[in-house]
Order: structure tokens, then sequence, then C-alpha cells
């Protein structure tokens, strides 16, 4: 159909505070967009990726099912542990918050479970944090706050997440 045309090297940095800027201003496609026009050049940003990853997840607020997936497969591209823990903890919460405000507190939508997988995941994340990085607890805690303000969320048994990374 239309051939993409390629991103210079030198556009780069100047292209991810844009993506940023697309974020902030909930252009999230645009967002994401600008990030996969960096990946092509350079596969292996770090930056990229996770701009990405949040880019996808704020997309989550319209549709949630093909975007977990995609925002899963670059998480695996993340080069350290800490990353990979962290972020594969924001697809749980921002999944289990997507539909929170999408269908309320319908039962059997799985919010608790995938709420708990997120929690894990900073959990795992929290034991190979930067010296001074609170940030996996700052989410764990917004987790738990909002299992203690739903408290009629429960576990259901037929409706796990998907392991995101091996145990």
């Amino acid at each position: 159909m239309f051939e993409l045309k390629p991103l210079s090297r030198d556009a780069i940095a100047g292209a991810l505070a844009k993506a940023e800027r697309y974020r902030l201003l909930n252009e999230a496609e645009e967002a994401e967009s600008i990030c996969h026009d960096v990946l092509a050049v350079d596969p292996e940003n770090q930056q990229a990726l996770t701009t990405s990853i949040l880019a996808i997840t704020d997309q989550f607020r319209d549709e949630v099912s093909g975007n977990v997936g995609r925002a899963q497969a670059l998480v695996a591209r993340l080069v350290d542990e800490y990353s990979r823990h962290y972020f594969s903890g924001i697809i749980c919460e921002r999944r289990a918050k997507a539909v929170l405000h999408q269908r309320g507190l319908e039962p059997r939508t799985g919010i608790y479970d995938w709420l708990v997988a997120a929690m894990r995941y900073f959990e795992r994340a929290e034991q190979v944090r930067p010296v001074g990085n609170d940030d996996t607890i700052l989410r764990w805690n917004a987790c738990a706050r909002t299992l203690m303000r739903y408290p009629q969320l429960q576990p259901q048994p037929e409706e796990r997440p998907q392991a995101i990374m091996s145990e």
C-alpha cells in the first residue's frame, strides 16, 4: 500500500520527546506510531520500547484484548530484569483499571486477578530495583488501594491472567 519513510538516526532523540508529548496529550496512537519509526531504525532502543508499551496501555481504555498482547511482546525485548517485571506489572494494572472503567464492577471481569498479578510483578521488580527507585512500591500501593476501595472485587477462578513472563 504505502512504503513508510525511514527516520534518520539523528532525529531519534527529538522523535522520542515528541512521542512523550503526544502521550501526555492523550494521543497514544500517534506516540506509538513514532515509537515504531524509532524502532525501525534502532530496534533495541529501550526508551522507544517503554514509551511504546505505555502508549499501548494508554489505549486500553478503548480496546483491551489485542493491545495486551502487543504490549507483552515489547516487554520481552527489554534488556533488564527490573524493567521486564515493572512493565509487566504496568500492563496488568492498566488492563484491570481499563476493564473497571469500561464495565464497572460487573461480575466475572477478572479485575481482581489482574491487579494481584500486577502486584506480584511489582514485588519482583522491587527486589531488583535501582537504589532510590521506589516506583514499584508506589504502583503496588495503588493496586492495593484499588482492591481496598472495591472490596466486592474477588478472584475469578475461570479467568486467570496470562503469564507475561516465565516464572
